[in-house]
């Protein structure tokens, strides 16, 4: 009898040892792991204020593969892919962060105007679609209604331009166009809103609509441009 209960003592100790050294283990892997993050992270630093950009990706890259529930690291990633004008890059880094988190918000903004730069609007517009929904970003909802309006799908269109025109914050808000000395001419997002809503008519050869959509373009911008040009195409019709 005291030899089994001397067995189970050894059997015991022996568990309660391997225990503890798998404790250990874990707390100095955890601690090499902390260092070595610290370390890239000091690194990235470094680059970004040297602005050595492929050292700064390849730390970020290095700590996304360490850190896989870490989504600061690829939205970081994305982003300097963006700033870089590398849209392919930035575009399936942003998509690989939606597969992480599909509500990250940064995410989708820069998959939608990569994707945009692309040319692929198809993809792009669900982004817009999202980062509006998300955030009521104003800006995201004139790319949807843009989008739909140049992808054809006219009734959409029509229906994201008159939420954007609805809502008070759009009188507010700026965007900003192309003029024809190669300026940038701002104007308030409802005015963009009504131009474009001008378009829609236009282009469902709807001509009183379209005139008076653009009317009020100008009432709140005379100097609107690029709607002035507007006016002019949508008498012709």
């Amino acid at each position: 009898m005291n030899k089994i209960t001397l067995l189970f003592g050894l059997m015991f100790a022996m568990a309660t040892f391997a225990q503890a050294q798998d404790q250990t283990t874990a707390a100095q892997d955890g601690e090499t792991l902390r260092k070595r993050n610290e370390t890239d992270q000091r690194v990235y630093q470094i680059a970004m204020r040297y602005n050595d950009l492929p050292v700064a990706r390849m730390k970020l890259i290095e700590l996304i593969e360490r850190n896989p529930t870490n989504n600061r690291y690829p939205e970081l990633l994305a982003n300097l892919y963006f700033e870089a004008g590398q849209y392919t890059s930035a575009a399936v880094s942003a998509m690989d962060l939606l597969e992480r988190n599909d509500q990250s918000v940064t995410g989708l903004e820069i998959a939608a105007y990569s994707l945009e730069q692309l040319g692929a609007l198809d993809r792009a517009l669900p982004n817009f679609e999202r980062h509006y929904l998300l955030t009521g970003n104003l800006f995201s909802l004139y790319k949807t209604g843009y989008m739909q309006y140049s992808m054809n799908r006219q009734e959409e269109a029509l229906n994201s331009v008159n939420m954007l025109i609805k809502n008070p914050k759009s009188s507010d808000e700026k965007i900003g166009f192309p003029t024809a000395n190669n300026e940038t001419q701002e104007v308030s997002l409802k005015a963009a809103g009504l131009n474009l809503k001008g378009m829609i008519y236009m282009y469902q050869k709807n001509k009183a609509e379209a005139i008076e959509a653009i009317q009020q373009a100008l009432e709140i911008n005379p100097a609107f441009e690029l709607a002035k040009d507007n006016l002019k195409e949508a008498q012709k019709m």
